[in-house]
């Protein structure tokens, strides 16, 4: 372990006017310090250049190819981004390993007169801490698990449950997709790292001392993981059962769902995966119903015939005893409002 790593902490909370990420924008997409700016010094194809010269032709010449590039784009940067600054202004620069890229833009910056510093060890810093809080740590936190089958808002009550000021960790939201085979969003979702990166970020901001509640997820949102510290707590959290009538679900999910619902095509692909589950003739169903536009219906015999037993098999697996139950007879805004504010009198009644 580096013994000079900026704690984890400090880098997240924003103890500095602005953190800087001066890796390449291909670098900076699949994954970086949540809230930093991306102030390339090389772009993609300068990093390519300088890269392959370096390795096949000559390490001088690379450099000195490298420090034009980095010395020019980061003139651009003060000029352009960061010109009205004033001079007490105080930003965080890192790149890969804390090295060249981001000791030049940081010495550029001194020179002028900011407050600049570098991250030690840079992004493989950041990411080696992040490993060691979602992969080897035990997290700190009281979770619970707010369970239910698919449609019993179970979203909207955490949403509900964070207004009254509880804290609340939103895994789909973070990984940009609503957990269900259905749910993909128009946006894709985030790497593997970046998708840590937000959990990480999001958990820094949490009070220990107070419980964290947390839908209770498979162990992939999509096509992202859980990371196994996380996992652990889930699996292993006090469960919150929601329960609601079949029909009250079907209403609500009709209206969460419109989009793919409304999408026969894309229904067509997403449901044909499921013909070696289910059966041709049950999946022959299902889009006959889509193309007949009957939503309510398909959506009804997809909750019957598809997510509940499967819900119900993973129950079967990791048997629970619900710490609580919340029933409702419809899922409005009302009967949310509700939902959270008994939610809120179980997890503090637990002290």
């Amino acid at each position: 372990m580096v013994t000079n790593d900026m704690k984890l902490a400090e880098i997240l909370n924003l103890s500095h006017d602005m953190v800087i990420d001066v890796r390449s924008p291909a670098e900076f997409a699949l994954d970086h310090v949540p809230g930093a700016v991306n102030l390339p010094v090389l772009n993609n194809e300068e990093r390519a250049r300088v890269g392959t010269i370096y390795v096949q032709d000559s390490p001088f010449k690379a450099r000195k190819l490298g420090a034009a590039l980095v010395f020019r784009n980061a003139a651009r940067h003060i000029e352009e981004q960061l010109s009205h600054l004033d001079g007490g202004w105080r930003p965080l620069v890192y790149c890969w390993r804390g090295g060249q890229r981001s000791g030049s833009f940081t010495w550029m910056l001194q020179q002028i007169g900011w407050r600049a510093e570098v991250l030690p060890g840079g992004y493989q810093s950041y990411r080696r801490q992040v490993c060691t809080a979602l992969y080897e740590d035990k997290l700190p936190f009281r979770i619970f698990a707010l369970d239910g089958y698919t449609g019993t808002a179970k979203t909207a009550i955490l949403n509900a449950f964070a207004d009254l000021g509880g804290q609340v960790l939103d895994l789909e939201a973070l990984a940009r997709h609503r957990g269900s085979l259905l749910g993909g969003c128009a946006e894709p979702q985030p790497s593997q790292k970046a998708f840590e990166s937000a959990i990480i970020a999001q958990l820094m901001q949490f009070d220990p001392e107070k419980p964290v509640l947390v839908e209770a997820e498979a162990s992939k949102i999509g096509a992202r993981s859980l990371p196994p510290a996380l996992w652990t707590a889930l699996c292993a959290a006090p469960r919150i059962d929601v329960v609601v009538p079949v029909a009250a679900r079907v209403k609500y999910l009709c209206a969460t769902y419109d989009d793919i619902l409304s999408d026969h095509p894309r229904l067509e692909d997403k449901l044909g995966v499921l013909r070696a589950h289910r059966s041709n003739a049950v999946v022959d169903n299902w889009l006959g119903l889509s193309l007949a536009g009957d939503k309510c219906a398909l959506t009804q015999a997809l909750v019957q015939e598809h997510y509940d037993p499967t819900y119900q098999k993973a129950r079967d697996r990791h048997a629970h005893t619900p710490l609580a139950q919340i029933s409702l007879g419809a899922l409005e805004a009302a009967d949310i409002e509700a939902a959270a504010q008994q939610l809120m009198a179980i997890v503090m009644a637990q002290g």
